[in-house]
């Protein structure tokens, strides 16, 4: 089975591929659900070559699914010469207005249809095919069984699901909350997750106006009484893939483009390993609830109960994301002079430029992750913090980046490269 990993980024889709995935999956700027991911940067003439750098022979998909408005057609229209210019595999589709469109421009790329198309049976998923798709994005609300029965009307037919993160409380993702509650539309990719806000829902009989009965209320922080009523459990599948590949699913869908690039590499590695050693205990699984997440379910693979009861309480994480290192300040901070890593010198490791995300000091344990290594824990004295001008400093804060060196008398069976990530306990 495929593991395909989001990238709402350049440096994300970096990140996906180090980490694990055969394939990644991005947006165009306008053209996508998660309008508020970085998507493409249009500004970057020399794009397509970095992607295409960046890629190598994995795959790459581009989602091209919103609904659209005739506008919005004209807009793509535009633009397709300068789609036509990147390494995508296939795209991701939602409106069959754009077959047409698509097919007559770039021929040769494949099809995928999204989930917002919401195909849900086999005759379905048969015309689809018959319309030039190769992929389906399977709907969130089938079962394990629905997807085997649809797996066998149509074996030609690959199938996708999601196997890991958010779940959208409406239809496929067919959602009108945002639009009514914030002017922003699910629809066209700018979702303001209404359904995650907290509610107060009370019952007020005709005869007695003013009079509320609270119904099934919950405290927030701030000591008012609230429900998630319409906030769904998080996706897990990490313990069932083999149920999947027994279900006919040939591609692993982790969900996130708007997510960290620490929330992208984690969950594609603990994936990686569970395909890779099944069967095997998986030192990364932990991993799944260092991050941020709601409660975990497995959504209607099993059945409807699950995934039916909202989660209670918003996000939950074990770890903060401290930044990340690379081979040099160009990858970290943006028209910072390159600089080539220097030979270990004195028991140190080369110094990495780090992309800090939240403040590192150096009297605070740090723990340290690679794409194929566990965690590791350092302690003060065991690392050092360089600035800018690579002298000693005891704190890194996100406006100025800096340098990090392991000792490798303390850790000598560690050595810290580019990619890797630092974090914390997020009490700590």
């Amino acid at each position: 089975m495929e593991l395909l990993a989001p990238a709402g980024s350049v440096e994300k889709l970096r990140y996906a591929y180090r980490y694990g995935a055969d394939a990644a999956y991005m947006g165009l700027p306008g053209f996508s659900l998660r309008a508020n991911a970085e998507n493409i940067a249009d500004e970057l003439p020399e794009s397509p070559e970095i992607i295409r750098r960046i890629k190598g022979n994995r795959r790459l998909f581009c989602a091209l699914n919103i609904y659209f408005h005739n506008a919005d057609l004209r807009a793509l229209h535009e633009q397709l010469d300068r789609v036509a210019e990147y390494p995508f595999d296939a795209f991701i589709v939602s409106d069959i207005g754009l077959l047409p469109i698509l097919r007559k421009r770039l021929p040769e790329v494949p099809l995928h249809l999204s989930t917002q198309a919401n195909c849900t049976n086999r005759e379905a998923a048969r015309l689809y095919y018959e319309m030039g798709f190769t992929r389906i994005v399977a709907g969130r609300e089938l079962s394990l069984a629905e997807i085997s029965e649809i797996k066998d009307a149509v074996p030609e037919l690959e199938i996708e699901v999601f196997v890991h993160g958010a779940v959208c409380v409406a239809y496929s993702g067919r959602c009108f909350i945002s639009k009514w509650a914030a002017d922003r539309s699910a629809n066209q990719g700018d979702c303001a997750h209404s359904c995650r806000w907290n509610y107060r829902l009370a019952l007020e009989e005709e005869q007695r106006p003013g009079e509320y009965h609270p119904l099934e209320l919950g405290s927030t922080a701030g000591g008012s009484e609230f429900t998630t009523l319409m906030s769904s459990k998080d996706i897990c599948m990490i313990d069932h893939l083999e149920e999947l590949r027994n279900a006919g699913v040939d591609s692993l869908k982790i969900e996130g483009r708007i997510k960290s690039l620490y929330y992208v590499a984690l969950v594609t590695r603990a994936y990686r390993h569970a395909l890779d050693a099944p069967g095997l205990p998986n030192p990364f699984r932990d991993d799944l609830f260092a991050v941020s997440h709601r409660e975990f379910s497995t959504g209607f693979y099993f059945g409807r109960d699950e995934i039916e009861t909202p989660a209670v309480g918003s996000y939950r994480r074990t770890h903060l994301f401290l930044g990340s290192l690379e081979r040099d300040l160009e990858s970290a901070e943006p028209g910072a002079e390159k600089q080539k890593p220097s030979a270990p010198a004195n028991g140190w490791s080369p110094p990495l430029a780090v992309k800090v995300r939240n403040t590192i000091t150096a009297d605070t344990a740090l723990e340290l992750i690679g794409p194929t290594t566990p965690s590791v824990t350092i302690a003060p004295g065991e690392f050092r913090l360089l600035g800018p001008d690579r002298e000693p400093t005891e704190r890194l804060v996100n406006q100025h980046g800096g340098f990090f060196q392991l000792n490798l008398s303390a850790h000598p069976k560690t050595t810290p490269d580019e990619s890797w990530i630092l974090r914390r306990p997020a009490h700590q």
